[in-house]
């Protein structure tokens, strides 16, 4: 009974932490200014964060990018 509880809470707690995670940010690269979606936050130095907005999927990151006006070609 208590290793059922046990394996229950541990995939539980795996896919909880792994449904946080996902955040994506809409970034430009500092040297060849081109935007990108990334994974990790922008430090500001060498990729600049844009939105100042965190996307919980990488489509909505996408959209919100080809709609920016510093991301237009």
């Amino acid at each position: 009974m208590i290793r059922k509880i046990a394996v229950a809470t541990a995939l539980i707690s795996q896919f909880t932490v792994s449904a946080f995670a996902a955040e994506y940010w809409v970034a430009k690269d500092a040297v060849s200014k081109q935007c990108e979606v990334v994974t990790k936050k922008p430090d500001g130095t060498l990729v600049i964060d844009l939105a100042k907005t965190t996307y919980k999927t990488e489509t909505q990151a996408n959209a919100a990018m080809t709609k920016m006006p510093s991301c237009k070609k």
